[in-house]
């Protein structure tokens, strides 16, 4: 069974490249185009991890950092879903906000480096 990405099973229409009329009015959903994630839990980019993305659409409204959405997330559905299909190789919150962190430390050093040539 294939396991569903959170723009698939939440029909939210803000995919990457989506065709939904309401695409347009609130842009492409962070989760469906963050590669940094992509295989986490299974899922395309950060389809499977939406909840440490900042911006994603949740309740019909674009949500905030993760730890000003985290409370929305943890009843989310789709994430007891991914929860349950992981069972033990579920990778966790914290783990996420790791990866995050060494993602824009790698950025940061990255700029910095630029800004010193």
């Amino acid at each position: 069974m294939k396991k569903l990405n959170c723009w698939e099973a939440m029909k939210c229409g803000r995919e990457n490249n989506s065709k939904d009329c309401y695409f347009s009015e609130v842009g492409t959903c962070p989760a469906s185009i963050e590669t940094f994630m992509d295989g986490v839990n299974d899922g395309q980019n950060a389809g499977r991890a939406c909840w440490v993305i900042a911006g994603t659409l949740c309740g019909d409204d674009v949500q905030g950092d993760c730890s000003s959405k985290i409370k929305t997330c943890l009843a989310c559905v789709f994430y007891h879903q991914v929860r349950k299909e992981q069972g033990e190789r579920f990778m966790t919150g914290t783990e996420l906000a790791e990866m995050t962190q060494y993602k824009e430390a790698i950025l940061q050093a990255k700029f910095e480096q630029e800004e010193s040539e």
